[in-house]
């Protein structure tokens, strides 16, 4: 399901209260959703489960005056966000008034090395940190101060804490983070440069500058050749660039400039700030808010999670029509047989069933008959070939109360890859009214996704 920007709030508003729900539940109050009952459908839908988790989670936020805790965190950030563009734009003016100084004589490729100097050695690590997944790189000082001041109080274990340090883990980690961490750095960025480039407007239009050129090491040809290299863009967007002999006629200790030399520098160099400046920084910043639009909209909840499977058991069940498969010859008259709806999906009843390593104390349910019980080696190659040969879906029971361990894993994976056919994972109990943690459900879980079998068709008792 493709999850527009508005989803992904709701997605977040979820992540936050699972949050608080894991370590302040007992502070809750749930009368606003006692009254959502459980719904019945055939087929598992990650959207239908959305929509019901979201109805829930906007209950609960709204009975308990949730609002202020779960928007908190995105509002600091937008706030931090400010601060840090605001001091960008002072940072611009005041490094634009330092290389210009009180000099009416101005060194052109001294003055474009200080205003894009550290713009394009960010932009190379930022490009190196995305390229090569390096966070110190790809993060600057002023974007990472940002994104940590949501997270200030992680210590705590308040409802407000509990809710910031959800907004961080979702919003400011992962892809997520990555994109929306880079679009604060070339934020920052645009704000230096564009109060720059307003102040540098406003400096030569106040007063009169001489801009000239000068080397000691370089060819007296090289940097000429330089300005005509670097002015073909600035040329293409309208703006002029000096010719040669204004070129040749701003090498230091020669005459005084004209007011069209004067113009056409200035010209330059307001479009250098444009052309390697500010452009790289509209593209790059354009790139990162379609990568982070991107990642929000892949983003989905971890439905493996002992959160969301009680929530899934809560508001979701599968309709399941049990039957008898081997009816007794014997009896006349058919017995009617009562309605079992499993605790957490519906499994098929023409399929072929496969235990591995039950005990026969073991309670199936009334419409399930285990065909095959892998114990051994032997039993292990007949259960998988019998499952290459079947056109049925398989199920597989296994014991809720064992340790899920490698060899588990290896022999319920190497009967799923036997088979072409939707696969259940069935986990028993020989005694129902015991108790198994959720770190072992979870470990069952994990279990099955390791071995490609869908979190909704495992079933447990």
């Amino acid at each position: 399901m493709n999850v527009n920007q508005k989803n992904f709030s709701d997605l977040v508003h979820l992540e936050q209260l699972r949050h608080i729900e894991t370590n302040k539940g007992s502070e809750l109050s749930y009368a606003s959703v006692a009254d959502m009952r459980l719904h019945s459908t055939r087929e598992f839908s990650y959207r239908y489960l959305l929509n019901h988790l979201t109805t829930r989670a906007k209950r609960l936020i709204h009975d308990n005056a949730l609002n202020e805790a779960v928007e908190q965190p995105h509002k600091l950030f937008v706030r931090a966000t400010r601060i840090c563009i605001m001091i960008a734009a002072i940072l611009g003016a005041v490094a634009v008034g330092h290389a210009v100084g009180e000099s009416a004589t101005l060194n052109i490729y001294w003055l474009i090395t200080v205003l894009l100097g550290f713009n394009f050695l960010s932009i190379l690590l930022w490009i190196l940190g995305i390229s090569f997944n390096l966070q110190g790189l790809r993060n600057g000082v002023v974007a990472q101060l940002a994104c940590w001041l949501p997270y200030r109080n992680k210590d705590s274990d308040s409802i407000r804490a509990l809710a910031t340090r959800a907004w961080w883990e979702t919003c400011l980690t992962g892809s997520i983070g990555k994109w929306r961490i880079s679009t604060l750095t070339h934020q920052f960025w645009l704000a230096y440069l564009g109060a720059g480039l307003t102040f540098l407007i406003l400096l030569m239009m106040a007063k009169q500058y001489d801009f000239i050129w000068g080397t000691t090491l370089l060819p007296d040809n090289s940097l000429p050749k330089l300005t005509q290299f670097l002015g073909t863009p600035v040329e293409m967007i309208g703006f002029r660039s000096p010719d040669t002999q204004q070129i040749a006629s701003s090498r230091v200790g020669l005459a005084i400039h004209d007011a069209e030399t004067r113009s056409a520098w200035a010209s330059f160099l307001l479009g250098m700030l444009l052309v390697y400046g500010l452009f790289p920084r509209i593209i790059l910043l354009s790139i990162s808010l379609f990568m982070l639009r991107l990642a929000e909209s892949r983003y989905k909840l971890d439905l493996y999670l002992p959160y969301y499977i009680t929530l899934r058991q809560q508001l979701m069940s599968h309709e399941f029509e049990a039957q008898v498969i081997d009816a007794d010859p014997q009896i006349a008259q058919e017995r009617p047989v009562q309605m079992i709806k499993p605790a957490a999906s519906i499994a098929p009843a023409n399929a072929l069933v496969v235990g591995i390593e039950l005990e026969e104390s073991m309670q199936w349910p009334q419409a399930m008959k285990c065909n095959l019980n892998v114990v051994d080696q032997a039993s292990f190659d007949a259960a998988a070939a019998t499952i290459k040969q079947s056109n049925q879906p398989l199920i597989i029971g296994a014991s809720l109360q064992r340790l899920p361990d490698r060899g588990v894993q290896r022999m319920i994976h190497e009967l799923v890859t036997s088979t072409s056919q939707p696969v259940w994972l069935y986990l028993l109990r020989k005694d129902t009214t015991a108790s198994v943690n959720d770190a072992r459900k979870l470990a069952w879980f994990r279990l099955a996704e390791a071995c490609t079998i869908p979190a909704e068709h495992v079933i447990y008792q």
